[in-house]
């Protein structure tokens, strides 16, 4: 089934041709598309299999982060040129389910790929970490062709609400993936039970870690299901040209728009912003769990846990922030999401097995203790739900923003120039901490370094003219 939007009703702004919006069901359908991904990024690269490739395939979590990072950073290298690319020759050829068609395969073989991670098998790890790759590769230009269906579907002054909304429904499907991981599926090696109390679904065996592996395959399988209501129910744009005019057409345009890009300070100094922000947004949330399971030894149970607070707290964050972004405007929101994402990470930074705050001694987390017993797990707790409170407006503001600053006949190629300014560099983020964290063989040393990516993404964004 195909559906599409009249050029007429896309660009055409006068008074005799009015925008007319499409219908709810397409809002519900595109929204989903947050849902049908959002398990990638929360089972994947967060919670679950990012971390436990750190502690079961890598030889040890400091060399997990490390490689993990290397990873991170060549699949955002090459999202971060052909991101723009891509784009443009969207924009001259209209449609944008063609290519979320086509990127969200990759999502699902790279995450199905992801099975084979068995643990304390140095041969997989090259084969896992290329997986990891193509799939972040899928999910991410999918989302850049999803992202630029927006302006289509409704007025201007509810961008902010719409894409916020987005982001939430993406936190709850991210959440509900996660409960479900964790309740049924992936067991404690020592007890074999799940978080529920039960013995994990399909005979997965607990001890080989199949339920940490079971993650790739269920999050495509999730994508597939859930990812049809975009296709069946949004308008997609109306084709244009063909596809070798509209290549043509697609390299000319952002050929143009590079070129005028140094006359339009407002949107170059946006763009830079997102990508220094973005880069420390992308470290954290790749290390984040990692980090936690290096420092206090956490297995699949209590980082899924925290997940699940974590998701929990985004998904009040990206509902309450597509609110204030409408009523306050993005940049206020992006800005207040900073600040709190900068104490949380100078929160973590201050906590250790046995210390608070850099001085106070605490008792360290003792095996059989019970979950999150120990002082210090307790603060990072509470410094994660800030994480996620702050982490799910900052981007659905950032892409509202865009919208403001970005002419809407060519939203897809700022799109692709959004997702540029958030991947050219995204790799360098992962790369330093993952440098530093090789070099004095210290995580905490790592996490350092996204202090000042914050700061310096905070220092640019006030130089931005919301318009």
């Amino acid at each position: 089934m195909t559906v599409t939007i009249s050029d007429v009703n896309i660009n055409d702004t006068s008074a005799s041709a009015p925008i007319v919006y499409p219908p709810r069901r397409a809002i519900v359908g595109w929204v989903l598309f947050d849902w049908a991904a959002q398990p990638y990024f929360t089972l994947i690269t967060t919670f679950v299999f990012a971390p436990y490739f750190a502690t079961h395939v890598a030889p040890d979590p400091a060399t997990g982060q490390s490689l993990w990072g290397f990873a991170t950073s060549a699949a955002g290298l090459f999202i971060a040129f052909l991101s723009p690319v891509l784009g443009a020759i969207a924009d001259a050829g209209g449609r944008r389910k063609p290519w979320i068609a086509a990127f969200g395969a990759l999502l699902v073989m790279g995450s199905c790929a992801m099975w084979i991670g068995k643990p304390g098998d140095p041969s997989v790890i090259v084969p896992v970490l290329v997986a990891f790759a193509i799939a972040t590769i899928g999910a991410e230009f999918a989302t850049v062709f999803n992202n630029a269906m927006m302006p289509t579907l409704v007025p201007p002054d509810k961008i902010g609400r719409l894409s916020g909304t987005g982001w939430a429904t993406g936190y709850v499907g991210g959440l509900i993936s996660l409960i479900l991981v964790l309740g049924f599926l992936a067991a404690n090696p020592e007890s074999g039970k799940t978080l529920l109390g039960f013995t994990p679904l399909f005979g997965l065996d607990a001890v080989a870690h199949q339920g940490d592996r079971i993650t790739g395959p269920l999050t495509g399988l999730w994508f597939i299901i859930f990812v049809l209501p975009m296709f069946l129910l949004t308008p997609d744009h109306a084709a244009k040209k063909p596809v070798e005019g509209a290549v043509r057409e697609g390299l000319r345009d952002l050929r143009g728009t590079l070129w005028a890009l140094p006359s339009k300070p407002n949107m170059a100094t946006f763009l830079i912003a997102n990508m220094v922000y973005t880069d420390a947004l992308v470290a954290l949330f790749a290390f984040g769990g990692i980090y936690a399971a290096g420092t206090f030894g956490w297995q699949t149970v209590q980082i899924g846990s925290f997940g699940i607070l974590l998701t929990i707290s985004g998904t009040i964050g990206a509902w309450a922030g597509g609110k204030l972004d409408d009523l306050l405007g993005p940049k206020k929101v992006i800005t207040g999401s900073m600040l709190i994402l900068l104490a949380a990470i100078l929160g973590i930074l201050s906590i250790d097995r046995d210390t608070l705050f850099f001085v106070i001694k605490v008792a360290p987390p003792e095996s059989g203790g019970g979950l999150f017993a120990a002082p210090a797990e307790k603060a990072y707790l509470v410094l994660g739900f800030l994480i996620g409170l702050a982490a799910g407006p900052l981007q659905a503001a950032s892409r509202t923003l865009l919208i403001k600053l970005a002419p809407k006949e060519r939203i897809t190629q700022y799109f692709g120039l959004f997702a540029l300014s958030g991947k050219v560099t995204s790799f360098t983020a992962p790369l330093v901490v993952s440098i530093v964290t090789a070099i004095t063989a210290s995580q905490k040393a790592g996490m350092a370094v996204l202090v000042v990516f914050f700061v310096g993404g905070l220092a640019l964004l006030a130089r931005v003219k919301e318009q």
